[in-house]
């Protein structure tokens, strides 16, 4: 899953992107979850169902980070793979998110 996800680094935000010409949040999640062959909502709120919640502590690499109007994948040690501020790009950062659930999606 990072290893798919860090393909994309630096890739353009677009609203409403859901491909590498430019991502938003849950476009960039569906992407990379896709290329598993893993089908996902393009909406950040539904991906908040798509899976099981896991508490921070028993998060892994690769789950969803969620909180209202966001997603983002785990990477591990506090780190998070996402576009966290539009008109960005693509990034590998410490997770903002201090209200956040980690949903596990299997597929």
């Amino acid at each position: 899953m990072l290893e798919i996800a860090a393909r994309y680094i630096g890739t353009p935000y677009r609203s409403g992107g859901k491909t590498p010409a430019g991502f938003d949040c849950s476009g960039f999640t569906s992407y990379v979850y896709a290329q598993l062959g893993i089908s996902m909502s393009s909406s950040s709120s539904a991906q908040r169902y798509q899976g099981v919640e896991v508490s921070r502590a028993d998060a892994q690499p690769g789950d969803i980070i969620w909180t209202p109007g966001h997603v983002a994948i785990a990477s591990g040690g506090n780190m998070a793979v996402d576009e966290a501020v539009a008109g960005r790009t693509i990034q590998l950062h410490a997770s903002w998110q201090s209200i956040a659930h980690f949903i596990r999606v299997t597929g």
